[in-house]
């Protein structure tokens, strides 16, 4: 069973979500409702959360903390969830040193970037190939 499977699994009961989001259940419950997460429901009716619904609402703990309103938020997880489509239907662009220096496009370039941007925060991943951002700057 690989990462994304573990992560997607649902094992969180609505009382461990709220003490490791800081959102009530009332909020947790709107968000569910307004279709920002979707729990799967155990046999016994109970919601339960996977890691990608801590993820989601986390981020949209901190979007409302910015003074997002609902209607943004919605705009910008879908924006998010198109972008994911997106680099899953394009090809990944080649990830030997030698060849990114010389043969990446600008669109291969693009992506890279983006799927780096992506992924920084992400065990602090940061592989950004600094000397490529210098193609941005003129």
């Amino acid at each position: 069973m690989d990462l994304q499977d573990r992560k997607s699994m649902p094992l969180f009961p609505m009382s461990i979500v709220s003490e490791l989001t800081d959102l009530s259940g009332r909020q947790i419950r709107y968000y569910e409702e307004k279709g920002l997460v979707t729990p799967v429901r155990s046999k016994g009716n109970r919601r339960l959360f996977s890691f990608y619904d801590v993820d989601r609402l986390l981020e949209i703990k901190q979007l409302i903390d910015q003074g997002v309103n609902m209607a943004g938020i919605q705009h910008v997880l879908k924006m998010k969830e198109e972008q994911v489509r997106e680099q899953e239907q394009e090809p990944t662009p080649p990830t030997e040193p030698e060849v990114m220096k010389k043969d990446l496009s600008e669109k291969q370039l693009h992506q890279l970037l983006r799927k780096e941007l992506m992924e920084s925060g992400y065990q602090n991943h940061s592989s950004i190939v600094k000397g490529e951002l210098s193609r941005f700057y003129h």
